[in-house]
């Protein structure tokens, strides 16, 4: 594509970006809207290499952020919204400039918050109303923050047992019949390594349960299959990236916000 004054361009940081398809998504929605922008996936393999991206792209409208960079980017933002900042992660930065193109600012929002939580509502009941976390990076926060905006109780789940999080080996049956949620924001199961998932007591599910994986591709990750197997109802992280990508773009390009 060729750039002209008009011309935006989006983006993806993150490392690595193998598994992504906001490029293909966003890409296939400026053809079939005739919008003169395009989306690419920037790899960077330090967080530092952002303003440097920045300086030498300055059709930058606008970017999304993923794995490992959610937290790490919140210092090169001037401003953060204030449920960004309560979740404690961004994965969008909007791209604030003058009429004559320079950038002002870079101010963060997280929109995997209200995109999960727009995906999640329809699914809950009178038994769903508290839910094992699974992980704690940045996805995990905004998972939280809006399951509790929704009434759910949360207890994250890790590899290691600290003040705040239950670690696997804890996980009784009576815990996991105590929480009817169960979500997966950890990277285990995503494409290539599909035979991976968590640790997780599998055994202790039931029809009662619902297992959400914020993983998209595969279309059903081990974590699935085997909540699946046990009777659970399982739900991929499709609508909620079609959904955040949404968000995005109104955020990239709605004034006032």
């Amino acid at each position: 594509m060729i750039e002209t004054n008009s011309h935006k361009i989006y983006g993806l940081i993150g490392h690595p970006l193998g598994h992504s398809f906001s490029k293909d998504y966003f890409n296939r929605k400026f053809d079939a809207e005739s919008i003169n922008a395009e989306y690419i996936n920037y790899d960077l393999e330090d967080i530092g290499e952002l303003m440097e991206l920045i300086s030498e792209t300055p059709m930058i409208g606008g970017l999304n952020v993923t794995i490992p960079y959610k937290e790490q980017v919140m210092p090169y933002l001037a401003s953060i919204d204030d449920a960004a900042q309560e979740i404690g992660a961004v994965n969008v930065i909007k791209f604030i400039k003058d009429s004559e193109g320079e950038l002002l600012e870079l101010r963060g929002y997280n929109s995997d918050a209200p995109a999960f939580g727009q995906t999640i509502k329809p699914l809950l009941n009178n038994a769903r109303t508290s839910a094992l976390v699974l992980g704690t990076g940045g996805a995990s926060k905004a998972v939280k923050y809006a399951l509790e905006k929704l009434g759910v109780k949360v207890n994250f789940v890790s590899r290691r047992k600290s003040a705040t999080t239950i670690a696997y080996e804890e996980l009784t049956k009576a815990m996991v019949a105590q929480h009817k949620i169960i979500v997966n924001t950890t990277p285990l199961g995503m494409y290539p390594h599909v035979d991976e998932c968590p640790d997780f007591p599998y055994r202790f599910l039931t029809h009662e349960h619902l297992c959400y994986d914020l993983i998209y591709n595969p279309d059903e990750t081990m974590f699935m299959k085997k909540s699946k197997e046990a009777g659970a109802e399982v739900k991929n992280g499709l609508e909620m990236l079609l959904l955040q990508a949404f968000i995005s773009y109104e955020i990239w390009n709605k004034e006032g916000i």
